[in-house]
């Protein structure tokens, strides 16, 4: 192995993983000594191993805060949904995992599929700073996004104001349309948020490396068992990068 990987990856001899808190699905619980669990923290702690070095996890409670602290030395390898945004900043691997977003309309809505709700005065309520959110604001023309700070908080605003949709990870809203009497779920997706592995883009030798390592995660299976290990329904194995 080059030692500008070694240099650029774990320059203070561990491996610092940003995760992201706030992503139920990859993060889905904590250990004795709190540390996360989940599929983010063991493809990080695999990552280290394969870099002959231990691990060390630095949380957020959101990505967008994970993001901001690219290049700052906060963390050496940060576990993010891959967008345009955080590029500038980030060198991202191919995604590892797939999760597809949806919206959530409520009862009575006139609102039948994904491509309905890009329309003038269609209010769509949306977690600040996701994934999803990023791709919203890039490509949703018409519609009106009203963000809040956390998932929590879209849906309670969702309701509250009598927004017109929710958007989120289907996974996420399967819960939440079990809260809210006649909501419904649309068919389909606006996008897939791409979950994967980046650094600061000056360490290109780091980044090659763990191009390298997330495609053969993924060609071995390793990465389809953590997802059955944490048993984690709507995350599916990204394609080959």
């Amino acid at each position: 192995m080059s030692p500008d990987v070694i240099a650029q990856l774990a320059p203070t001899g561990v491996l610092r993983a940003g995760i992201n808190l706030g992503n139920f699905l990859l993060v889905t619980g904590r250990s004795a000594n709190g540390d996360p669990e989940g599929v983010a923290p063991d493809m990080a702690r695999e990552i280290a191993a394969r870099l002959g070095v231990p691990v060390s996890y630095v949380p957020y409670k959101t990505p967008g805060e994970l993001a901001d602290a690219a290049g700052s030395g906060a963390w050496d390898i940060g576990l993010i949904g891959a967008e345009p945004a955080r590029a500038e900043t980030i060198a991202f691997t191919a995604a590892y995992v797939e999760i597809e977003a949806t919206y959530l309309v409520p009862a009575g809505s006139p609102l039948h599929s994904v491509a309905d709700v890009d329309r003038p005065g269609v209010r769509i309520a949306v977690t600040a700073r996701s994934a999803y959110d990023l791709w919203l604001a890039r490509n949703i023309k018409h519609a009106e996004l009203v963000r809040s700070g956390s998932l929590d908080a879209a849906g309670e605003q969702f309701v509250r104001d009598k927004l017109d949709a929710l958007a989120g990870l289907r996974p996420r809203l399967l819960a939440d349309v079990q809260k809210i009497p006649g909501a419904r779920i649309l068919d389909g997706q606006f996008t897939a948020v791409q979950q994967a592995v980046g650094t600061a883009r000056a360490n290109t030798a780091g980044a090659a490396f763990l191009r390298e390592q997330v495609e053969a995660l993924k060609a071995s299976g390793f990465v389809a068992g953590l997802i059955a290990r944490h048993k984690v329904q709507g995350l599916s194995v990204a394609p080959a990068g």
